[in-house]
């Protein structure tokens, strides 16, 4: 425990002084050890936030319990200020939660605590309540857009968005997806179209329960839903896999779950990857559980997010939904938490506290004896593994809802089909197949929906020279720019850099070819060989906004587009009906990222979009357009076969000593000086392969090397990587890393990513 330090106003230590230990939210590890003033004897309880005397200043600190007198006489220590809330905003089993999640991502614990709470509870301020205890909805009084919106799209867009979550929903809310969203419901409430309304929070509300509720399951969705509530019934800890294909009705299933856990007076959790595009997901929650639901995420105004924090602490709402930070909600009497999708990269957190979601909320059931369920069409292999050794229940859902059939999927090879008009190569050849042009005017003579999927971004994904070869870079960053023609620029997708398109090369003059194919590219070749059809394109440059995100998707579930091309933001938890023709534009393009995860998440990938089509009546096709048509990942999906394509990967990964069989540790550096980075990461190597334990403990160091990107942001990147048989075989050299770390130069700086998403 370190003790506090220099300040102006210190107290002498008595053997009757009563202490307190206290995290500070600053960036020093380890917990400060506080006198309590006498007048705040008795007032302190565990998850309080202080006000503390720190350095120079004052900071905020979170009471963590009594602490020992330090071993070192004489020493002299700083009294608490005052406590900044009358009851904690912490509960323990969350503290408890906060310490694993320092300790085992070697972060300080008062960053970690301060990054749990809610905006308006992380500043050194007094508690602030979300007031007033009434909160604001907006009501859809119709069932679809009326045609006189259409040439209103900031109405239409948050009447769309009200329809797609049930109907009702609040109104900061829909301001946050809305730009201008307060005064646009106004403006739908003159019309006659909404009805805003308001409604204080009490515990149990749940108007609405019963809404869209099936009244029968299918076989395999009643065999899982009575699993679970046995398990619930049983209580205790259980993680349990809910391996369900597309379309098979998992959410169902997790909220006949929650059902069951109200009735028991429990609390439920449950995450998801990207709230922003699963608005239907929210509106089945809240159509059968009203006001019992909080949503968290960060998109939120603050004071929305202070008052469904405050509505879960006071235990007047027990049901949160959110994406990754969620994990932290204060949900009282915790019986059950879900993650959905919990193979998505999207669950572990890049920046400052380098956490997986999925992880802590294993951790987090087991701390609170609670039923966690991770349900994926396409499980992580790490979560399979875990079903092997025994650590996790499995339940599998081979059909989909109404015994609809699996889409059928073809493959396309580029290498025969792609055409080629013999003429100078200045652009890459179309990458629209004869039979993916086929099969999509088919689809629009029958009325049906198409969507094409490529995970890039712009026209063209690199310029080269034709005559020296030089391709087009970043100044900045280590990659190439990709063209954006609508912009009329070429962009870095890192770090922003735009610039002007350039005709001829910088080095020789000769003119710059413009290969690759992104997202801008597809849409404009689509609408070139489909002038009638209607065509839209979602993506972060097309999409730049909530409300845009929004009326995209709306007019596409309505039907007012026929061809939707898109990136992975099409691919995740959408359900249209109409969609009966997927294709995959090239499969390739994540098979060739330097990640020992590219083919797993290549799978993932092409099973999700794959499983937007054939979700209504009509049957679904997919075609697979690649020109590896060989590579075991393509294969494994043509042929439905994920277990196939499981089993053979975590073969290869055992061999190879990788995750889910070796934990790992990523040990980043970064400098704006190339020279004095490289000194420093071999320092580093050398300081960990001095202290490596014996060969029999099986942990191994790699590098120090140059990252796969070795320049970003105009700072050159290296990085080690540790491999061991667990944590605690790494745990050691790690905490001795931490010591050594405070003597690395300030120009360069050095992170530690454990259990690492990503390696680039």
């Amino acid at each position: 425990m370190v003790v506090s330090d220099h300040s102006a106003t210190v107290v002498p230590v008595s053997s009757s002084a009563s202490l307190a230990s206290v995290a500070v939210g600053r960036p020093v590890r380890g917990e400060f050890t506080y006198v309590v003033p006498e007048t705040l004897s008795g007032r302190l309880a565990p998850g309080q936030r202080v006000l503390v005397p720190f350095g120079r200043g004052t900071a905020l600190g979170f009471f963590l319990g009594p602490a020992s007198s330090p071993a070192e006489e004489g020493i002299q220590l700083k009294p608490i200020q005052r406590v900044l809330e009358e009851s904690p905003s912490l509960p323990p089993d969350l503290i408890a939660l906060l310490r694993f999640a320092a300790e085992h991502y070697r972060y300080p614990l008062g960053e970690v605590i301060r990054g749990a709470l809610p905006p308006g509870l992380a500043k050194a301020e007094d508690e602030k309540e979300a007031r007033p205890d009434v909160q604001h909805f907006a009501v859809a009084l119709v069932a679809e857009t009326p045609p006189e919106l259409r040439r209103a799209p900031a109405q239409s867009a948050a009447l769309a968005y009200l329809l797609a979550v049930g109907g009702r929903a609040p109104v900061e809310e829909v301001a946050h997806s809305i730009p201008g969203g307060r005064e646009t419901l106004k403006k739908l409430a003159q019309r006659g179209l909404v009805r805003l309304e308001e409604q204080v929070l009490k515990p149990g509300v749940r108007e609405g329960l019963g809404q869209n509720r099936p009244e029968v399951l299918t076989p395999e969705q009643d065999v899982a839903v009575k699993a679970l509530q046995y398990s619930l019934d049983m209580g205790g800890f259980q993680t349990v896999l809910l391996h369900g294909v597309t379309g098979s009705g998992k959410t169902e299933v997790y909220l006949r779950a929650v059902e069951h856990t109200l009735a028991q007076g429990k609390g439920s959790l449950i995450l998801v990857p990207e709230i922003a595009l699963t608005p239907q997901l929210v509106g089945r929650f809240r159509s059968r559980f009203g006001s019992d639901v909080a949503v968290l995420h960060s998109g939120l105004k603050d004071r929305e997010r202070l008052f469904h924090w405050q509505a879960l602490r006071k235990g007047t709402v027990r049901i949160a939904v959110g994406v990754r930070s969620a994990i932290w909600a204060p949900v009282e009497n915790l019986g059950l938490v879900v993650v959905d999708e919990e193979h998505d990269p999207s669950f572990k957190q890049e920046d400052k506290l380098r956490y997986n979601a999925r992880d802590m909320a294993v951790m987090r059931g087991k701390q609170a004896g609670a039923l966690v369920v991770l349900g994926s069409a396409t499980p992580s292999l790490e979560s399979l593994e875990n079903v092997h050794r025994g650590r996790y229940k499995l339940l599998e859902m081979k059909h989909r809802v109404d015994d609809r059939p699996m889409p059928s999927i073809e493959m396309v090879d580029l290498r025969i089909e792609r055409p080629r008009d013999g003429g100078p190569v200045t652009e890459e050849a179309p990458i629209l197949s004869q039979p993916l042009l086929d099969a999509m005017q088919e689809t629009l003579d029958k009325g049906q929906q198409t969507i094409l999927f490529l995970n890039r971004r712009g026209h063209s994904t690199f310029m080269l020279c034709e005559v020296c070869g030089l391709t087009l870079k970043c100044s900045e960053c280590d990659v190439c720019l990709t063209l954006h023609r609508a912009a009329s620029r070429v962009m870095c997708h890192y770090c922003g850099l735009a610039t002007p398109v350039p005709e001829r090369c910088r080095e020789c003059t000769g003119p710059m070819l413009r290969l690759g194919i992104g997202t801008e590219r597809v849409e404009t070749e689509v609408a070139e060989r489909f002038p009638q059809a209607r065509v839209a394109r979602l993506d972060r440059d097309a999409a730049t906004s909530g409300e845009r995100v929004t009326e995209l998707l709306a007019a596409f579930a309505r039907r007012e587009i026929d061809i939707l091309v898109g990136t992975q933001m099409v691919a995740k938890g959408h359900d249209f009906p109409g969609v009966t023709l997927v294709c995959v534009v090239m499969a390739d393009t994540s098979l060739a990222i330097p990640d020992f995860r590219a083919a797993e998440r290549t799978v993932h990938l092409l099973t999700q979009v794959a499983g937007r089509a054939g979700r209504g009546k009509d049957p679904g096709r997919v075609l697979v357009q690649t020109y590896n048509p060989d590579s075991e990942p393509v294969r494994r999906v043509l042929a439905h076969d994920f277990e196939g394509f499981a089993q053979q990967e975590l073969e290869w990964r055992k061999a190879l000593a990788y995750p889910p069989f070796t934990r790992m540790a990523a040990i980043r550096l970064e400098g704006e000086h190339p020279e004095q980075t490289a000194s420093v990461a071999r320092m580093l190597g050398d300081f960990l392969s001095r202290r490596m334990p014996p060969p029999s403990a099986g942990v191994r160091l790699l590098g120090p090397a140059l990252a796969p990107i070795s320049r970003l942001r105009g700072r050159t990147r290296w990085q080690l990587l540790l491999k061991g048989p667990n944590h605690a075989a790494l745990a050691p050299l790690l905490a001795r890393l931490e010591v050594k770390l405070e003597d690395i130069p300030s120009g360069v700086k050095v992170t530690i990513d454990v259990d690492p998403g990503a390696m680039l």
